[in-house]
This record gives structure tokens, C-alpha cells and sequence, in this order.
């Protein structure tokens, strides 16, 4: 059974936003801010998914609650700083092993936490232990980022220690409800997972620098194709290399990664080198998604779980095409409405696809225009900011709904899940959707 959930005064029955500055009940009550402990892989400035994901979470729950973020450093060295506002404890790794840093002061960061509450971002290996071995007492809230896909072998013989964490866990933050569904892991633990889709804040992609957009699209042509990301195996980036011999535009990858000399070889043997551009890093890719006509997310596992790229890209109102995994990727920008979705590992298909789109700017037009409003509607950062504090909510003092095969069902909660954060500040309250 997967939860959704709405915290409610059960003797008003009337919703209570956590973003609220008073409510009429406060039984629980801390008398100062929650304290947030959030552990994940890397921090900013490293790029990635739960990197950028993790950033904004903490960036956008600061002014409501006392957080820090503690973290692998790829160094050696262990470090602490401050990035934004925001506390951040880098601990050394000593080694990697399959992939997975070992960074033995993560331990005792934890350890040392006088956190409310911890906030684990999974898959993470190294996190896990370290939280298990700090014997941290503080309740913990799991956001399931994606299952382990590549590394099979780990994940078997991690297996154990992963459902040990999530029985212990008090609820698990999952960014779609298909994941849930396909999910080899998650399927055991339905009735804790609450569906809270990533979001994105819209405001850094309505200004765009106008110059660079002219820039890009005179160096590049007027048939533009954009991809972000690293450059790892799950992208699908070859098959979107080997579609170019078939497409009449110019291919421009943002994104550093481990596989770029071999996708460097797949376009010298496609022949295609003088239209696809490898860009590596690039501080400001708003200018790009804005220069573009067509974004491409071609990936092929499930490691791809939700896509946030596709966000920012339906944030600059332009098409999607990206592929039919059993995860959220196709469910974030949808068949028809705002993009196409292909079959995966079909550069046939994601060729044929992104034509169609090329050859018909009206449609293109109105696919990104359906896409920033799905953006408004559904994926803002506040949206998921007032659903994970309310996530905190229900793990601090119980679940208050839950949806079943026949809908969603309605159930009053304790009186202590009336329990106060914080008061509204003006930053959070205007990141709030309205109503």
C-alpha cells in the first residue's frame, strides 16, 4: 500500500500546512527548530542527481529548520565548511570499494549529530554503515533514490543491511509511485513509502541571458539536440550518438563522466564528429536548455529513477523525447503531452521520434508549452519541500493517510502529529504553492 498523506487536526479536520506560522494545537512541541541531519554520497559543488537533489532540499528546509549535511569527501582529507548557509561535514575516504567510498569519520559525524532527525538519501552503502555504526538513536526518513542496478553482486550481499535500514526506517521518501511498483526492494515496504516527486525552482530558468542563447545557437546551428548528465552507463548516450547518422541537427552533451572516451569513439565510428559536441562542465546550462529544440534523455536501467534534467529542460518550455523505463522518467514528461517516449535502446526509434519533432516546429511549440505547465502544476521545489517537512511530520508523530487499491482513504492521526517546525519565514512561505 502506497501512502500519501495530508497532516490534520483531528478535532478540526482541517488540513495544516507546515509552512504554517501558528497552529491551533501544538501537544508536541520543541520550543526551537527541528534539527535535520541529512546524509548522503557527495555534496556540491560534486554534480549528480542526489547531489543537485540533496542541495536543494537542504537550501530550501534551512529557513524552517536547523539542518546539516554530512557527506564523502573524494579526497582523503575530512573537512567541514559552510556552503550557503548550510553546515556541510565532508568525511576522507580511505578507499572505494565497488564504487562505494569508505570514509570511516562518517561514523562519528553522525555519531555527534544532535539531530531531531536523519534523513538518509539512498543508495549509499557507506551512509547505511555508518548510520547503523553510530547507533545515532534519532528517528530516520529514507528518500530511495534508485535500486542498486549495476553492481548485482553488492546488492545481494548488501541486501540484509538495506532492509535492516528500512524496517528502521520511519518512512520512505520515493520521487514516483511507479518505482514503488517496480521496485524489487520497495515492493516489500509499500505501506511505509510516501510518493514525493522532485521539483525544481522555475525562477533561475525565466531569466535567460538572451546573448548566450544567440551565441549558442549561431555556433551550433538551428537544429539543436541537447543532453545533460554524466556520462555513465545508464545514459544510453550511445544509442543517442548512433541515432545522429540519421538526424539532420547538431548534438550537444553537457556533463563529465567515465565513459566519455568511449562515446568519443562511438561518434568517430558513426562518423558524425563534426555534429555532435562534447561540452563537458558547464556552470550555466540555462542558456542551453533555452538554445535547444529538443531535449534527449535516452537511458536504459532503472538507475534512471525520476530524471530531474527533464524538469529543467519542460522548465525552459521545450519537448522531451526520452524512453520507456519502468520507473518515473516516462511518467515526468509524458507520451503526447509534453514530449514523446521511445523504446530503450532503440537509436532507430529515438531517431525517428526527435525527426518528427525537428520537422514540426507548431508541435514542438505546443508539447513545451503543455511541458512548463506540468512543471507549475507538479514539480515545483515548494511542492516538495511542504511534502518532505510534512514527511518529517508523520515520522516524528505518525502516518495521517493512506491510499489503497479503492482510492485514497482519509484517517485522523494523533493528536501530536499537530506539531509545530517552525514559524512561516517570507523565503519558504513564497516558495509554497499557492492555496
Amino acid at each position: 500500500m502506497i501512502q500519501t498523506f495530508e497532516v490534520v487536526d483531528r478535532h478540526s479536520q482541517r488540513s495544516i500546512h507546515p509552512f504554517a506560522g501558528q497552529w491551533e494545537k501544538q501537544h508536541y512541541q520543541l520550543g526551537r527548530p527541528l534539527r535535520v541531519l541529512q546524509v548522503g554520497k557527495f555534496y556540491a559543488p560534486v554534480y549528480g542527481g542526489m547531489e543537485t537533489h540533496l542541495k536543494a532540499l537542504c537550501d530550501g528546509i534551512s529557513p524552517a529548520v536547523q539542518v546539516e549535511a554530512a557527506v564523502s569527501n573524494r579526497s582523503r582529507k575530512s573537512i567541514c565548511e559552510t556552503i550557503d548557509g548550510i553546515r556541510v561535514r565532508r568525511s576522507g575516504t580511505v578507499v572505494k570499494l565497488a564504487g562505494a567510498c569508505v570514509s570511516p569519520g562518517l561514523v562519528r559525524a553522525i555519531r555527534e549529530s544532535r539531530a531531531d532527525l536523519i534523513h538518509l538519501h539512498l543508495p549509499n552503502p557507506t551512509g547505511i554503515l555508518a548510520w547503523i555504526a553510530s547507533r545515532n538513536p534519532a528517528p530516520v526518513v529514507v528518500t530511495y533514490h534508485s535500486d542498486i542496478v549495476r553492481q548485482k553482486y553488492l546488492g545481494m550481499a548488501f541486501s540484509p543491511i538495506l532492509d535492516y535500514a528500512l524496517r528502521r526506517s520511519a518512512a520512505i521518501l520515493v520521487s514516483s509511485a511507479e518505482y514503488v511498483r517496480t521496485s524489487p526492494v520497495l515492493s516489500r515496504f509499500q505501506d511505509r513509502c510516501l510518493v514525493i516527486p522532485f521539483g525544481i525552482d522555475l525562477e533561475p530558468f525565466d531569466d535567460p541571458d538572451h546573448a548566450a542563447i544567440s551565441r549558442i545557437r549561431k555556433m551550433y546551428g538551428e537544429r539543436i539536440i541537447l543532453a545533460v548528465g554524466r556520462l555513465v552507463y545508464y545514459k544510453g548516450l550511445e544509442y543517442m550518438i548512433r541515432a545522429m547518422k540519421d538526424i539532420d541537427a547538431h548534438l550537444v552533451l553537457v556533463g563529465v563522466g567515465p565513459l566519455q572516451p568511449e562515446l568519443e569513439r562511438e561518434v568517430a565510428e558513426a562518423g558524425v564528429g563534426n555534429r555532435v559536441t562534447f561540452l563537458g562542465r558547464v556552470d550555466d546550462v540555462v542558456a542551453y536548455y533555452h538554445a535547444c529544440d529538443v531535449f534527449v534523455l535516452p537511458s536504459v536501467e532503472r538507475s534512471e529513477s525520476f530524471g530531474l534534467v527533464q524538469l529543467e529542460a519542460m522548465a525552459c518550455s521545450k519537448p522531451v523525447v526520452n524512453t520507456d523505463l519502468p520507473t518515473g522518467v516516462p511518467w515526468v514528461s509524458v507520451h503526447g503531452e509534453t514530449g514523446l517516449t521511445v523504446k530503450p535502446r532503440s537509436a532507430e526509434m529515438l531517431a525517428g521520434a526527435i525527426n518528427s519533432l525537428l520537422s514540426n516546429p507548431a508541435h514542438r511549440l505546443l508539447l513545451g508549452r503543455a511541458a512548463r505547465r506540468r512543471v507549475e502544476d507538479e514539480f515545483t521545489t515548494g511542492m516538495m519541500l511542504r511534502r518532505t517537512l510534512e514527511a518529517y511530520v508523520l515520522a516524528l508523530c505518525g502516518r495521517a493517510r493512506s491510499e489503497s487499491a479503492d482510492g485514497i482513504q482519509a484517517e485522523t492521526v494523533d493528536d501530536s502529529a499537530v506539531f509545530a517546525l517552525t514559524h512561516a519565514t517570507p523565503k519558504l512561505t513564497h516558495a509554497a504553492p499557492k492555496g
